[in-house]
């Protein structure tokens, strides 16, 4: 039988031959111990065993976990522990203590998101990146390899809920999902989704006229955003010519007559505007700069979609595609009469970039500030914003006629009926209208509050010249954003 120092030479001699020699002054090589002569020294004597654990420190023989056993292998070195038990994920209800903690079936929210191992957080430490962000109660970020929402799946097929949706519906989840929001949520819960939805006039009631909104699968050239379909709303009928339920009829005579204007009848004098955004601009509606403001405060031919979301835990801001469509374009820009859109989010955001003081977050902020509501007005000042549309003489009906220069062509008005030649308006070879084409509206949110969002469109101060609104592609970011509209 070899003696032990016997042994040890063979050790050191087959490390030389191997070209594992280290230098006279080194003591580590390659995380082996070298020898003062400058060879790999064993690290243990080939055969030997002994216990080995991982694992935190004190955590052996708590629970599940358990030491294992290391041998030394013939050139010395320990190989790796084998047969050990280390803490892991607390599985509950199956009577064991699965992380070596001394408890049970601990239900433990390390990170603080409100949700706890036992409710389904598949991250609730500091191990798995960002644990705060991670939980049942996220959207799943697409493209980022992580399984956000604790499904089981990562980078989720974004879901798809707006087929077979008919073009008269009156459910306001139709219209929530016509926008891609599909995932619904309780009241009570802890989940993100859509609470409720329904469809109103600008002022809150049920909404007397159903011409005024659908859901389509294309207006004209205009397709969806995303998804099978888009939702529309007009102070005239939400209708392209050929559509049906409702049909269309020219958009420069119809009024619906909520309110009183022109001869039209007052069924209950006139419908109010949402009163929170009329009190932020101390009771009178806004308008462009330089323009005149409206002449009174109520909604003609208006309706509304009011949506209440629980937010996701992940995220920070919200956006939405528009496009704004008006046969007030080219005669009664910058006037007291024009059409209106809002935008108004219910948010506790206080971080940077603020959400507007008057909650809508659709309107167009120019260089210096000044803020343009989403309207037949982003025209004037020449912004470039509203550039479906034909160059030449605009707002000759009244009394600030001037020249737009950025239209940049009338594509995307082709088979919307806004594209109908109309001779007696500002310039030979008018067309019946015009268009912002499609915009991004975005707004800030605090991951996991219930925000309100109400998307309103109606005629200001008479019941004629229609406008109409597409709206699409409803999704989140983990960033906040700078609130407002951008062209896309």
């Amino acid at each position: 039988m070899r003696s032990q120092a016997a042994v040890h030479h063979l050790v050191l001699l087959s490390l030389a031959a191997a070209g594992a020699a280290c230098g006279a002054e080194t003591r580590t090589c390659a995380g082996l111990a070298c020898a003062v002569d400058g060879s790999i020294a064993p690290a243990c004597e080939p055969g030997v065993e002994e216990p080995c654990y991982t694992g935190p420190s004190g955590s052996a023989g708590v629970g599940v976990c358990r030491a294992g056993t290391r041998s030394c292998d013939p050139s010395g070195q320990w190989r790796a522990c084998a047969g050990e038990v280390v803490p892991g994920p607390e599985v509950c209800g199956n009577g064991v203590d699965d992380n070596c903690s001394g408890a049970v079936d601990e239900d433990v929210d390390l990170d603080g998101d409100g949700f706890s191992t036992c409710a389904g957080d598949c991250c609730d430490s500091g191990s798995c990146g960002t644990p705060g962000l991670i939980n049942p109660g996220a959207y799943d970020v697409a493209g980022n390899s992580v399984d956000d929402d604790c499904d089981g799946a990562v980078d989720n097929t974004l879901a798809t809920c707006a087929d077979g949706i008919t073009s008269d519906t009156t459910d306001g989840l139709a219209f929530a999902r016509s926008l891609e929001l599909c995932t619904t949520a309780e009241p009570d819960g802890a989940r993100w989704g859509v609470i409720s939805a329904r469809l109103l006039r600008p002022s809150g009631g049920q909404v007397l006229v159903a011409e005024g909104h659908a859901v389509r699968p294309a207006f004209g050239v205009n397709t969806p955003r995303a998804g099978a379909s888009l939702a529309v709303f007009s102070t005239g009928r939400a209708a392209a010519p050929g559509d049906v339920a409702p049909t269309f009829v020219p958009m420069l005579s119809t009024g619906h007559c909520y309110g009183p204007g022109l001869g039209c009848p007052v069924p209950d004098g006139g419908f109010g505007v949402p009163a929170d955004f009329l009190a932020a601009h101390a009771g009178t509606l806004p308008n462009a700069p330089g323009c005149p403001p409206p002449r009174d405060d109520k909604a003609r031919d208006g309706s509304m979609l009011e949506l209440v979301v629980r937010v996701p835990t992940n995220a920070r801001s919200l956006a939405l595609d528009a496009n704004f469509f008006t046969t007030e374009y080219p005669p009664w820009t910058c006037s007291p009469y024009n059409d209106m859109f809002v935008a108004l989010l219910d948010s506790t955001y206080a971080g940077p970039s603020p959400n507007p003081p008057d909650k809508n977050i659709a309107q167009y902020f120019d260089p210096a500030g000044q803020a343009y509501p989403l309207g037949v007005n982003l025209v004037h000042g020449d912004t470039g914003v509203f550039r479906q549309c034909q160059n030449g003489l605009i707002g000759c009906w009244d009394e600030q006629p001037e020249m737009v220069t950025r239209c940049e062509g009338t594509d995307g008005l082709v088979g919307t009926g806004y594209d109908l030649h109309y001779e007696d308006t500002c310039f030979p070879g008018s067309l019946a209208g015009g268009a912002t084409d499609w915009l991004a509206i975005r707004g800030n949110v605090v991951g996991g509050e219930v925000i309100t969002l109400r998307l309103a469109i109606w005629d200001t101060a008479d019941t004629l010249n229609d406008s109409l609104v597409l709206l699409d592609h409803f999704r989140w970011s983990t960033e906040a954003s700078a609130p407002g509209v951008v062209v896309q």
